[in-house]
């Protein structure tokens, strides 16, 4: 096992407390709040008739997104660069996770660091 080379003070906890999952709920809550507001108009819509939210104890920062119809499903495919547009203002690694509904697909996911530099967002 590898020993590191940080004192024990900056080393992350061993254990999650309460007060842990209390503080990382308000950041995923802050982020998606920020998120929402930064999003435009068309985009707004489509992200309210699904269920979202953001998956922060997760590396890299995570836009889970579950669709309850196919019609929101393909809407929310349209948009995907311009909320990958969005999510680059959060994180530099940050990535999409899509659901459609069920028994309609498999989830996938797209990451910023799969999106070209050349490629407008």
């Amino acid at each position: 096992m590898n020993k590191s080379f940080l004192p024990p003070d900056d080393m992350p906890p061993v254990n999650v407390t309460l007060l842990d999952e209390l503080l990382q709920r308000q950041l995923a809550e802050a982020i998606g709040k920020r998120f929402y507001q930064a999003c435009g108009p068309i985009s707004r819509v489509l992200l309210s008739n699904c269920h979202w939210y953001f998956k922060t104890n997760a590396s890299p920062l995570t836009l889970m997104i579950f669709c309850y119809d196919i019609e929101s499903y393909w809407h929310i495919v349209n948009v995907t660069t311009q909320l990958l547009n969005r999510l680059k203002l959060f994180s530099h690694s940050a990535k999409i996770r899509l659901f459609p509904p069920t028994d309609k697909g498999a989830p996938w996911e797209i990451g910023l660091e799969e999106t070209s530099d050349d490629e407008e967002l």
